[in-house]
């Protein structure tokens, strides 16, 4: 059952450049964002973080992607692990290193800067925090403190979504779904309260 009803975007005409933009990334607007619609103000402000977090910056687009979805992933969100993987996959990472992103500590297919960030998001995306100081001097070693700061705003910018959605047990739109059931499901995936 529905926990909040997302509204429709013809609901909020006020909205639909906003909605436009990401529809046109993800091919669909998101049940999270059409339920934060109720609250106009609210979604502007998480769009203008996303852009900010998530657009193109100083960390490679395939890396701030998986670094979001294993904050997801830590954070135990079905929706955004179905969400972020759909979206790595658009954004370039391979079938075999989605594959294996779970084992990322051991996969030969990640780097050792790969290793710490991902690191950095299982560790900063849990409740308490869980980085070391061991952790981020590893992770000093790969990148700047420019790139840690933008990775940390994906980590936060999931932390906010990771709530959201289980929270509200947002339901998976379709291609997000049937992604996580044809990639996700053999790694423990489930969508759980996020399937109607």
């Amino acid at each position: 059952m529905e926990r909040i009803t997302p509204l429709t975007k013809d609901a909020v005409p006020e909205l639909a450049e906003g909605f436009a933009r990401i529809e046109a990334i993800l091919g669909f607007v998101p049940n999270s964002n059409l339920i934060m619609a109720r609250h106009p103000a609210l979604l502007r402000a998480f769009q203008q973080l996303a852009v900010a977090a998530l657009a193109p910056g100083k960390v490679p687009q395939d890396l701030k992607i998986m670094v979001a979805h294993i904050a997801s992933r830590a954070s135990g969100c079905n929706y955004c692990i179905a969400h972020t993987g759909h979206i790595a996959e658009k954004n370039g990472v391979t079938a075999q290193k989605l594959d294996s992103i779970w084992s990322y500590e051991t996969s030969p297919l990640f780097s050792a800067g790969e290793r710490a960030a991902l690191t950095l998001a299982r560790g900063g995306a849990l409740t308490p925090n869980a980085v070391t100081d061991a952790e981020f001097a590893e992770l000093k070693k790969h990148f700047s403190e420019d790139q840690i700061v933008e990775m940390i705003g994906v980590i936060a910018l999931y932390g906010f979504l990771n709530r959201w959605n289980d929270t509200l047990a947002t339901e998976l739109e379709s291609s997000p779904l049937k992604f996580g059931k044809e990639r996700l499901e053999q790694a423990g995936w489930s969508a759980g309260k996020h399937e109607r």
